[in-house]
């Protein structure tokens, strides 16, 4: 198959996987397996996630200025009377819990991306949070919004970010199951994860970057054309997968990504046993 078509189809998958609850990380592991594909390059995977950072900033550009002015301003006044500056802290504390799990155990999370079954492991894992998220939201008295968020709420959403390094357990899944049970509702859930995943895309994507372009100098030439069109799908399907997600979590409850994930995983685990 053309380089060109391999890398459109891995850019749409990581846009649409990123944001709707069924990993990114499980599906540029399990796909490329099943279609008999090499391993992408670390440079070209550095670009998708970056095609994704520029969906939210589309969608959500608005959000970031706010919340930029009001976190400046609240170094100041020191209040975090301003929702905007509360949630600017909440995202740089929650965070943190990911970038320091992702520094320290970085080898063990990357021997893991080379492993179809793994990520397969992973996705019920991604399923049984999503299940469980939906069944303790049943008890919350008062579904909640980012208004009412507290540093509870951070710093456990946060800890769930970090546990999403694994392939097959899902970012926005279990920050979003995160928030549902904690009673926020699903829609602000789903937004607050999208923003808090922002830091975690820059921030892994410019290390992968000047990794790659240690390692291989030349690689961004060699590969441009693939790293433009995975650049753009990637963008283009993330941007899409947030506006469905947002609007199809007004109505409806994550139980279909979670018998999605369900079904991956028993097809790749069988799969993976014949071979």
């Amino acid at each position: 198959m053309s380089e060109i078509v391999k890398a459109i189809i891995l850019g749409i998958v990581q846009g649409a996987t990123e944001f709707i609850p069924v990993s990114s990380s499980g599906h540029l592991v399990i796909v490329p397996w099943l279609m008999g594909w090499a391993p992408s390059s670390l440079l070209f995977d550095t670009v998708l996630h970056w095609g994704t950072l520029l969906s939210i900033g589309v969608i959500f550009w608005q959000d970031f200025l706010q919340m930029i002015g009001a976190t400046l301003r609240s170094i100041g006044t020191r209040s975090l009377a301003d929702m905007y500056a509360r949630l600017g802290w909440f995202i740089i504390v929650g965070s943190i819990p990911a970038a320091v799990t992702g520094l320290l155990f970085k080898d063990f999370f990357e021997a893991l991306f080379a492993s179809p079954t793994a990520a397969a492991l992973f996705l019920l894992v991604t399923a049984f949070l999503l299940i469980s998220s939906e069944l303790m939201m049943r008890y919350a008295e008062k579904l909640r919004t980012l208004e009412t968020m507290n540093w509870l709420d951070a710093i456990l959403i946060g800890l769930f970010q970090a546990v999403a390094l694994a392939p097959g357990i899902s970012r926005s899944g279990t920050t979003m199951a995160a928030g549902l049970a904690r009673g926020i509702r699903r829609e602000d859930a789903a937004r607050y994860s999208f923003l808090l995943g922002t830091p975690a895309f820059f921030g892994a994507g410019l290390l992968q970057l000047l990794q790659a372009m240690d390692e291989s100098p030349g690689q961004l030439a060699a590969e441009a054309p693939m790293l433009v069109l995975g650049f753009v799908a990637s963008a283009i399907s993330g941007f899409i997968a947030i506006r469905f997600l947002l609007a199809y979590l007004r109505k409806h409850r994550l139980y279909p990504f979670a018998v999605y994930c369900i079904i991956v995983s028993i097809i790749v685990l069988g799969l993976s046993m014949r071979q």
